[in-house]
């Protein structure tokens, strides 16, 4: 393009490019003051979310009087009544999910660098579902000023037996031909649940013959997941 443009025209266009060269440099300049401006903040935040902490869990009561409190400690299910009152979030929460989720007592957020991304943190009490104490959700992304997705891992949740609430577990009888004794048929069935949220799809390492359909259908659940994130 440039060999059929006039001298006067590439003089131009040379003044472009060093006014792009400019913009670049402000840019990265405006991400790392970004960066260390939230850094700053997320230090001044961190009290006030240990005293949340404590009011939602029953160590603090937030001014009340002793002789004004109830045996009842903290907010019971706190962290569910916020997770559905965001749209997006309300969303992927099913009725079997809220048993569960009501034992919430903690969500964290952090910024991770090398690779860069996020990473959320859903703290629980004891619970009958499962044996985490923690589940965790990480995000890897590309570039900075548009970051675009590039992998989520989640946490492996160890259900207890007959807990598991993406997962339905159906065990039928059928009669055997010529035989008293039945023949037992287990299936298992992918149930809508938050809790998918923490077994996010993956892109095939290998994508030679991928199907096309499949990969924008894989492309989509990818974008959700990270929406959700």
């Amino acid at each position: 393009m440039m060999v059929s443009l006039s001298f006067e025209a590439r003089i131009r266009v040379e003044g472009l490019r060093h006014l792009q060269n400019q913009h670049d440099e402000l840019e990265a300049q405006f991400i790392a003051e970004k960066k260390a401006l939230e850094a700053k903040y997320q230090k001044l935040y961190q009290p006030l979310y240990t005293k949340r902490f404590e009011i939602v869990n029953g160590a603090e009561l937030a001014g009340i009087k002793e002789d004004q409190a109830t045996e009842e400690k903290g907010v019971p299910g706190f962290w569910l009544a916020a997770m559905k009152t965001h749209e997006v979030l309300a969303a992927e929460i099913e009725g079997q999910d809220e048993g569960a989720l009501k034992f919430i007592n903690d969500i964290k957020w952090s910024r991770l660098q090398n690779p860069e991304g996020f990473k959320l943190e859903f703290y629980f009490n004891p619970n009958p579902y499962f044996k985490n104490s923690v589940l965790t959700k990480t995000y890897h992304v590309i570039g900075e000023s548009d970051p675009i997705l590039s992998q989520s891992i989640g946490t492996e949740i160890e259900w207890y037996p007959g807990k598991c609430l993406t997962r339905k577990v159906t065990v039928k009888k059928k009669p055997r031909m010529g035989s008293n004794i039945a023949k037992t048929i287990t299936t298992i069935n992918k149930c809508e649940s938050f809790f998918t949220f923490f077994a996010p799809p993956r892109i095939p390492e290998d994508e030679d013959g991928r199907d096309d359909d499949a990969y924008d259908e894989l492309q989509d659940r990818m974008e959700q997941d990270y929406n959700v994130g």
